[in-house]
């Protein structure tokens, strides 16, 4: 169900709007563009379809990323490292430190002429491994045809163990059950015990209904990993809404929605990252607060189309179109460092399709945990309407 709460969100031009967002504030910092077309180390830099933050890199904090690029498109698959520069007065700057290749079981790299993978969510373990999510890659042939994973990697990239993935998410045939062809593992979370680990699929499995569309929503499977076990630990429901925005007279394709990413705020509590394009309009980024408390757990469900379950509980956070700022493909998002002040920081990347009109690129949000009294006040400040971007806060509870 949707919950609405009341709060406001300050631009700088001082226009107050209304919408919805959870019990903390969320200050917008700045932003960092990277262009496509950067080289690193000889490869196309971009891609990028998951972050976290490592406050225990050797060397200092810093953020990890993983490109999409499952072979065959610019190169092997691969992650990066990254330093992230801003602070209470701006984002500054982006330094990619090292780019690493992914290996397979068998020790060797995935092949950079073949997709064979399509990576998507990476998080860091809680002993300082990384966990990283495939899409995996449908084909007609069976031997072009690449099943959907959950695995652990050390730094390097070399493998460490494989989860036990429910075979309801396995590609089948595209048409009749199992999962449909690049929307699959998207979503990569770990709760903040280091317990649990969550995926979820982008847009419906074929046997739990249709996938979005302008007139109708969709649901997903948000399922739990026991992290020491690498067994699951349970499933729940997730419904996504109808696309919010058509796309303009003879778009070569249909709009479309998915559940993009999910980051961790308790061990029940989640921002999801809700993701739809149209096709000469652009994307539409809202983010949503979703909590599993009280949700039926669907793991023993073959289907959810019609069946009788409580699903996961939502209430929206924060549409990026309110930044007045073009934003791009965004599929990443997570914690990052604290601030000068004492104030948590979140960051979100979009991935750049590795197409010259898209960019990469970089968002910056101070946390901020003042009530919402002390934040209406500050936002409508002198000071408060000069600063960088927005202030979204609501009525504490």
């Amino acid at each position: 169900m949707i919950r609405t709460g009341l709060f406001a969100v300050a631009l700088a031009a001082g226009v107050a709007l209304p919408v919805l967002a959870a019990d903390f504030s969320l200050r917008f910092i700045g932003q960092q563009i990277l262009p496509t077309g950067q080289m690193v180390q000889g490869v196309e830099f971009g891609g990028l379809s998951g972050i976290d933050y490592d406050a225990a890199t050797p060397g200092g904090p810093s953020f990890w990323a993983i490109s999409d690029d499952g072979g065959g498109e610019r190169g092997t698959p691969r992650f990066y490292n990254l330093s992230l520069d801003y602070d209470l007065s701006g984002f500054h700057g982006v330094t990619v430190n090292s780019q690493i290749f992914m290996r397979r079981p068998d020790g060797s790299t995935f092949p950079s002429s073949q997709r064979t993978v399509d990576p998507e969510g990476i998080r860091r373990a809680p002993g300082g491994n990384l966990f990283w999510s495939s899409e995996g890659s449908y084909s007609a042939n069976s031997a072009s045809l690449y099943q959907p994973f959950v695995r652990e990697m050390t730094p390097a990239g070399v493998h460490v163990r494989e989860f036990a993935v429910p075979g309801m998410y396995r590609y089948v045939d595209n048409a009749t059950t199992g999962g449909r062809g690049n929307r699959l593992f998207e979503a990569l979370a770990v709760s903040p015990s280091g317990s649990r680990l969550y995926t979820a699929n982008e847009d419906a499995l074929i046997q739990d209904g249709p996938i979005t569309s302008l007139g109708a929503g969709s649901v997903v499977r948000v399922t739990a990993f026991d992290v020491a076990k690498g067994s699951v630990t349970g499933q729940f429901a997730y419904v996504l809404p109808a696309i919010p925005k058509p796309a303009v007279p003879g778009a070569p394709f249909p709009p479309d929605n998915g559940l993009s990413e999910l980051l961790a705020v308790s061990e029940t509590r989640f921002i999801a990252v809700e993701r739809a394009f149209a096709y000469g309009v652009g994307n539409t980024i809202r983010l949503v607060l979703t909590d599993l408390s009280g949700a039926t757990d669907v793991s023993g469900s073959a289907s959810l189309a019609g069946a009788a379950h409580v699903p996961m509980t939502k209430e929206a956070l924060f549409d990026l179109d309110a930044l007045g700022i073009t934003v791009d493909n965004t599929e990443g998002i997570t914690w990052g460092h604290t601030l000068a002040n004492g104030n948590r920081s979140l960051v979100l990347v979009s991935d750049n399709n590795f197409s010259a009109t898209q960019v990469t690129q970089f968002l910056a949000f101070e946390v901020v945990p003042a009530p919402v009294a002390q934040s209406v006040a500050w936002a409508l400040t002198p000071g408060g309407l000069a600063a960088t971007g927005v202030v979204v806060h609501r009525r504490s509870r």
